[in-house]
């Protein structure tokens, strides 16, 4: 597969508590420079990335992020404030003790709630597959599905483990006509990178392939 199809499905990451403005610029440029998707940022930082950027990168950010466990108010809210602030796109963290609880429409309707504050912009649920059963991730397909969200994530990269080639498999088997699929977590290599593409991934969150490309 061409490299550049690889970076320009990647939605470069950085989320780690730490990161400061100089490593968020940095990511940016490299962004900008690789053409890659997006690049996928800490809220604090949307406001100001997009005025750095402008119309040359699109902005994500993280909602709910990493546990999921806030109520759908403040979801909501955090949605509304990044967009005010610039972001192009959000990934949100399902309510994951709500879905092990069986309380499916407190998910379907949380996600819906989110979805109807992001408008047009893309919305990708993240459903932190490592913590999941076979029988609840194959639910999320369907919530996400119903619920009009554009893409299911994998995975934070905050909990025990990443995407699995078993897990976009499964989803590309149980999703809906229009619901897009984002690995993301622990993809090291361009091989990996290329694989999750071919099983149905059209979205890679990684911090790693910008690395790689740099490297080439």
């Amino acid at each position: 597969m061409d490299i550049q199809k690889i970076l320009g499905a990647c939605d470069h990451t950085l989320l780690k508590q730490t990161a400061t403005w100089e490593e968020i610029r940095s990511l940016c440029d490299d962004g900008m420079k690789y053409h890659t998707a997006s690049v996928c940022i800490p809220p604090c930082y949307v406001k100001r990335a997009k005025e750095y950027v402008g119309d040359r990168l699109t902005i994500c950010t993280v909602i709910g992020f990493p546990n999921g466990n806030m109520t759908t108010e403040s979801k909501v809210f955090e949605t509304r404030d990044a967009i005010e602030k610039g972001a192009d796109e959000i990934d949100m963290v399902i309510n994951i003790g709500m879905l092990r609880a069986g309380e499916e429409q407190y998910v379907l309707d949380e996600i819906r709630a989110v979805k109807a504050a992001c408008g047009s912009r893309i919305l990708k649920v993240i459903i932190e597959t490592c913590l999941l059963t076979e029988a609840e991730k194959i639910t999320m397909c369907r919530l996400v599905t119903e619920s009009g969200a554009d893409f299911i994530k994998t995975s934070t990269g905050f909990s025990t483990a990443g995407a699995t080639f078993d897990d976009v498999a499964l989803f590309a088997a149980h999703v809906g006509k229009g619901v897009k699929i984002k690995a993301a977590g622990g993809i090291s290599s361009l091989e990996d990178a290329e694989k999750f593409m071919a099983l149905g991934a059209s979205r890679l969150g990684t911090s790693r392939i910008v690395k790689l490309a740099k490297a080439l």
